[in-house]
C-alpha cells in the first residue's frame, strides 16, 4: 500500500484494507495483554511457598499484594493521561519489558521488605498496559463496535488470567520448581509479546495512510460537554474534564467494588484450593488444576458481557453490569455453601469467574462512551485507579480474616458483598 495515499475510513463504509488493519491492531493489543497477567496474577500460587520458606503471615502477604495493587492504581492515574499525550504503543511495550525485570527482582526476595519493594514497583510498570492498549483501540474502532471490541480486549485479559494460573501450576506441580520460578519463567512470554506489539501495531489509522475515524466521540449526545474539542489539550485540562464527569466517577466506584471481588478470587482462591481440606474428598481432579476453572470463567464472561451490553441492552452498559454483579453475588454464596472437596465446586467456580469479571468489558467501553476517544486514556486511568484502590483495600482485610478464622471459604462471602455493592452503585450510571 502506498503510505502517501489517504484512504477513507468512515463509519459504516470501511474498505477491506482498513478493516484488516483494524483487526490487526485489535489482535496485536490482545496478544500483548494476553501475557500481562503473568507479571502480576501469579502471586497467589507463590503464597504457600513463601509462607513455608520465609514464615510470613497471611496479613503480611495481604499487605504485599495490596502494595502492588495500590502502585498499579497510582500508575493508572498517571499513565492514562500520559497515554493521551504520548500514545499507547510505546507505553504498553515498555510496560511489558519493565515488568519482566521487576518480577525477576521479586524472585530473589528474602523477607517482607525485599518482597514488598519490587512488587510495588512492578505494580506501576504493570499499569503501563491496560490504558495504553485501550487508547490505541479507541483510535481504531468507532462507537457502534466498542462493546464488541472491549469484549475481545477484556477476553484477552481473562485468558491472561488462565495463562498465569496454568503456568504457575506447571511450575509447581509439573516441573516441581520452587515458588521463585513463578516470577521468572512466565514473564518471559510477556517480554516477547511487548516487543511484538511495538513492531506490529501503529498508534492511529493516519500512521498507515488512512483518514481518522469520524465516530470516535461520545456515545450519547448529552455527554458532548465532556468531549475534547481540540487536539491540543494539556494534561491538567484532560484531568479536569474527566473528573467533572459525574457518571464516570460513579462508574469508577462501581468498578472498584467489582475489582475488589475479582482480586479476592484471583489472589486467595489458590490459597483456598491448596489448603489441607482439598487433599481428600470426592474430587477426581488435582486441586491445583481446579483453580483454572476461575480464570476460564472470567475470560468467557468478559467476552459475553460486551455482547450483552451492545445487543440486549442497546449499549446501556450499567444494565449489563448490574445483571452480572447480582448473579456473581449469588454464585459466590453458592460457592461458599459447597463442601470444600465437592466436584460441583468446579462448575460453581467457573460461574463465579464468569459473572464477577464479565462486567469489566462494559466498564471499559464506558470510558470512550462518556468522554470520547481523545480523553479515553485519561478516563481509563482514572477508572482503573479507583478499581485497584478498592482491590488493594480488600487484600489485607481478607488476609486478616484468614489469620483470625482459618476459614478460607469466607473469601466467597467477601466477594458476594463486594458484588452487591458494585451492582447498587452501577444503578446510578444511567444513559
Amino acid at each position: 500500500m502506498d503510505r502517501t495515499q489517504t484512504i477513507p475510513a468512515f463509519a459504516g463504509q470501511h474498505p477491506p484494507v482498513f478493516r484488516r488493519a483494524q483487526w490487526r491492531m485489535l489482535l496485536a493489543v490482545m496478544f500483548c495483554y494476553l501475557f500481562f497477567y503473568t507479571g502480576r496474577q501469579t502471586f497467589g500460587f507463590a503464597i504457600p511457598g513463601i509462607q513455608a520458606e520465609l514464615g510470613l503471615s497471611s496479613t503480611a502477604l495481604g499487605w504485599i499484594s495490596a502494595s502492588m495493587l495500590w502502585a498499579y492504581a497510582i500508575g493508572q492515574a498517571i499513565n492514562g493521561n500520559l497515554t493521551d499525550k504520548f500514545g499507547g504503543r510505546r507505553l504498553m511495550a515498555s510496560g511489558a519489558v519493565l515488568s519482566c525485570g521487576t518480577n525477576w527482582m521479586m524472585s530473589f526476595g528474602t523477607g517482607f521488605l525485599s518482597l514488598l519493594m519490587p512488587w510495588s514497583i512492578n505494580g506501576y510498570f504493570q499499569a503501563l498496559g491496560w490504558a495504553p492498549g485501550s487508547r490505541l483501540l479507541s483510535n481504531w474502532w468507532g462507537i457502534s463496535e466498542r462493546g464488541k471490541v472491549y469484549g475481545f480486549y477484556t477476553f484477552a485479559a481473562g485468558c491472561s488470567s488462565v495463562l498465569s494460573y496454568i503456568t504457575s501450576v506447571v511450575i509447581i506441580d509439573v516441573l516441581g520448581l520452587e515458588w521463585r520460578w513463578i516470577f521468572r519463567l512466565p514473564v518471559l512470554l510477556m517480554l516477547a509479546a511487548g516487543i511484538m506489539l511495538y513492531l506490529v501495531a501503529r498508534e492511529r489509522p493516519q500512521d498507515l495512510g488512512f483518514e481518522p475515524l469520524k465516530d470516535t466521540g461520545v456515545a450519547n449526545p448529552a455527554d458532548k460537554v465532556h468531549e475534547a474539542t481540540t487536539q491540543a489539550e494539556s494534561s491538567w485540562q484532560r484531568y479536569k474534564a474527566v473528573l467533572k464527569n459525574a457518571r464516570l466517577l460513579i462508574a469508577a466506584v462501581s468498578l472498584g467494588f467489582q475489582n475488589a471481588a475479582r482480586y479476592g478470587l484471583i489472589i486467595w482462591v489458590p490459597v483456598h484450593f491448596l489448603g489441607a481440606d482439598w487433599k481428600s474428598g470426592d474430587s477426581l481432579i488435582d486441586p491445583k488444576w481446579i483453580t483454572v476453572a476461575l480464570p476460564v470463567g472470567m475470560a468467557v464472561g468478559a467476552l459475553s458481557n460486551g455482547w450483552v451490553s451492545d445487543k440486549l441492552f442497546g449499549s446501556k452498559r450499567y444494565l449489563a453490569v448490574m445483571l452480572y454483579m447480582v448473579l456473581g453475588a449469588i454464585t459466590s454464596i453458592w460457592m461458599w455453601s459447597l463442601p470444600a472437596h465437592s466436584m460441583v465446586g468446579i462448575f460453581a467456580l467457573f460461574l463465579c469467574g464468569f459473572f464477577v469479571y464479565g462486567p469489566a468489558s462494559s466498564f471499559w467501553a464506558l470510558c470512550p462512551d462518556l468522554v470520547g476517544a481523545r480523553r479515553a486514556g485519561t478516563a481509563t486511568g482514572i477508572m482503573n485507579f479507583s478499581s485497584y484502590l478498592f482491590a488493594g483495600m480488600a487484600e489485607p482485610i481478607i488476609g486478616r480474616i484468614l489469620d483470625i478464622t482459618g476459614n478460607t471459604s469466607l473469601i466467597f462471602m467477601v466477594v458476594a458483598v463486594a458484588c452487591i455493592c458494585s451492582a447498587f452503585v452501577a444503578l446510578f450510571v444511567r444513559r
